[in-house]
């Protein structure tokens, strides 16, 4: 029952890159088998949330430096239980930030991605793994 919303916000997702078919097949078949998707602990991933800060001309974007990732990225994470991935997003772009006022400009999924987690970075170190590879990923 708390997937639903999830996966209503998933069925209207438009497909625009050729690559989006996949990755929301494999979230869609992510959320199906695993009740727990929501949460950070489950071993094999978990859902996020994200946002993409922009100006209001619309020429500017603000992101993070990930210290662990060493790479530049949207505001997001862990949805830490909470299945409305809206307000994970909203709620981790204003932590990330320190914005107070945000103004949405849709509640409609913008991006869809499924991405492995190194295991270095991650509290799943001991996530199942395959050649050698963490097989912990964040689905987003």
């Amino acid at each position: 029952m708390h997937r639903n919303p999830l996966r209503q916000l998933l069925a209207s997702y438009p497909i625009i890159y050729p690559d989006d078919k996949t990755h929301l097949k494999r979230v869609e078949a992510f959320v199906e088998k695993y009740p727990r998707c929501f949460e950070r602990n489950l071993a094999i991933g978990h859902i996020t949330g994200s946002a993409w800060i922009v100006s209001p001309d619309r020429l500017h974007v603000l992101m993070t430096h990930h210290k662990k990732l060493n790479r530049w990225l949207q505001l997001g994470g862990h949805a830490d239980g909470n299945p409305d991935v809206f307000t994970v997003a909203l709620r981790e772009a204003q932590e990330e930030s320190g914005l107070k006022r945000i103004k949405p400009l849709a509640q409609q999924i913008f991006d869809i991605d499924v991405h492995p987690i190194p295991a270095a970075s991650s509290i799943f170190s001991t996530a199942p793994r395959r050649n050698g590879q963490n097989n912990h990923r964040g689905y987003g």
